[in-house]
């Protein structure tokens, strides 16, 4: 199966290293042409969308830039889709699961059939690409949250949270990078149509995860804790961030599983050490 992963950042490399028959473009993309133009040259069986804009050094970053943020997560997402339909190429989009604030309205978590709340800029532009996405045939949402990896990079959850000084302990559902390429790829190949909550099973808070690290990867690693309203409050972040609890029933229904979050966490933090050890 021919692959072609639009957007050469963090994950779409993540997924292109681990796929033989990935085709990984860095190329520019503005125009319905310009995919053509990809689609033709690499004659791809699916197509994944792994390009957008998070904002550096976060998502504070949106806020002040709106325009460049609707470009890339709303309007970018849809030139890529127009051209897959003409050629009739499916479509794995990645979205976000940031797009979710606090509880859900019936007090379980968020599933895939829920309308979400998205406040900030950048959740908010990610959900409009997700509601007209879903008009479409032939296109899957991915939605991840927080990914974590076993390979230290700037975007890894793990390396965000050693590197703030002060950390919010709140809970949250959460996507290891490793299980997040396997069903991937089962959707790819599946070409599963819909939106899939892509993240493990059950939920996990900041102290554990931080917990978690000293105990395997750096015992002498400090921090302080605070509430969210105090890292509004010293100036740290400019609006609440998103916290939530996700289910995944789509993917269950495809017999696509992924590991409880505590075990995936616990195994890819020994991989993460040895990794620090290596470089």
């Amino acid at each position: 199966m021919k692959i072609l992963i639009i957007g050469a950042g963090w994950l779409g490399r993540r997924c292109a290293e681990s796929w033989p028959d990935a085709i990984l473009s860095d190329k520019q993309v503005a125009t319905v042409g310009d995919v053509l133009a990809l689609l033709d040259e690499h004659k791809p069986d699916a197509v994944l969308n792994a390009a957008g804009v998070v904002g550096k050094p976060n998502v504070d970053w949106c806020e002040a830039n709106q325009m460049e943020t609707i470009k890339g997560n709303t309007i970018l997402p849809l030139i890529i889709a127009e051209a897959c339909q003409q050629r009739g190429v499916y479509l794995l989009h990645m979205g976000t699961g940031c797009i979710f604030y606090g509880a859900a309205p019936d007090g379980s978590a968020w599933k895939e059939t829920d309308y979400a709340n998205p406040v900030a800029v950048y959740t908010r532009t990610k959900y409009a690409a997700d509601l007209c996405l879903t008009t479409l045939p032939n296109v899957g949402i991915a939605r991840i949250r927080m990914p974590i990896d076993e390979i230290s990079f700037e975007g890894n959850l793990i390396n965000k949270l050693i590197r703030f000084p002060h950390v919010v302990d709140v809970e949250n559902s959460v996507t290891i990078v490793p299980d997040m390429i396997n069903v991937f790829r089962a959707l790819l190949e599946k070409k599963a149509a819909g939106i899939f909550h892509v993240t493990n099973p059950g939920t996990i808070k900041h102290r554990e995860i931080i917990a978690m690290y000293e105990e395997l990867v750096d015992p002498k690693h400090k921090n302080e804790w605070i509430t969210e309203q105090g890292l509004i409050d010293e100036g740290l972040a400019k609006k609440k961030r998103s916290n939530n609890f996700m289910s995944s029933t789509n993917l269950e229904k495809l017999g696509i599983h992924m590991r409880p979050i505590k075990e995936a966490l616990r195994d890819t933090l020994i991989k993460y050490a040895e990794n620090k050890k290596k470089m």
